[in-house]
């Protein structure tokens, strides 16, 4: 005689398929940010579309953890969190900052539009590579933070060659199996992450909030960080990084 073992379990209140629901919507607000952006980029206000960005990105660091807690995956078994944070990654990581660019006089003319273009089309191949991350949470090949890439290009008032050179190389080290580091995943020196990103975060709204370009001060805090984390990822597997949890 067998006993099924699930017979005398109680069902799962109704409540915490709701509450996994209210996850994914929290993911979901980061498209209304991307909209609200790009309605900032057609006023020419450029800071207020990167501060709707900066909340997109807030939410995006946050959600997974959201998610984790509430083990929304075993919850809400047809719906796609990760779907739905790669729509939305596309969007407010890549298109409105391109978008940004061109209209904000980055990527002007022709040679303007095919480095945008290279930007969507090389961002695409980065969201549907199933080997983009590593088992250690970094990112394989250059992560499509244009984001990140469009907030440096305004704060520091590059120069059109300047910013030819930084989109062509981003677009090339997509397809290079080079690891870039989750700050938020990645725990091997996890500390030191955290505080460089909060400098960063400081800096980054000290600039929104003052206007584009950024001043001395945040701009020496901004190229600071991005010195320690483009060069934390060359020399990660010097580091041992390829055997980090």
């Amino acid at each position: 005689m067998t006993t099924d073992p699930h017979r005398y379990e109680l069902p799962e209140p109704g409540g915490w398929r709701w509450l996994a629901a209210s996850v994914h919507l929290f993911t979901a607000l980061g498209i209304v940010c991307a909209l609200l952006a790009a309605h900032a980029l057609l006023d020419r206000a450029y800071e207020t579309a990167f501060a709707w960005l900066g909340i997109a990105l807030i939410i995006d660091g946050i959600d997974g953890a959201f998610a984790r807690a509430l083990d929304v995956k075993r919850r809400l078994p047809r719906f796609s969190g990760e779907k739905l944070d790669q729509v939305v990654d596309y969007v407010t990581y890549v298109f409105v900052p391109a978008l940004a660019l061109q209209l904000g006089g980055h990527l002007d003319g022709l040679w303007g539009g095919i480095l945008a273009s290279l930007i969507l089309l090389s961002s695409l191949y980065h969201f549907c590579d199933n080997g983009n991350k590593a088992d250690d949470h970094c990112f394989v090949g250059f992560p499509a933070i244009w984001n990140i890439v469009a907030f440096y290009i305004f704060a520091f008032a590059l120069p059109g060659w300047a910013v030819s050179i930084l989109v062509l190389v981003c677009v090339a080290l997509t397809f290079v199996p080079m690891r870039w580091l989750h700050p938020m995943r990645v725990k091997a020196l996890r500390p030191l992450n955290l505080a460089m990103s909060g400098v960063w975060a400081f800096a980054a709204v000290w600039t929104v909030a003052t206007g584009f370009p950024a001043g001395p001060g945040a701009m020496a805090a901004l190229g600071l960080v991005a010195v320690y984390g483009v060069g934390l990822s060359v020399l990660w597997p010097l580091l041992g990084g390829d055997e980090a949890p």
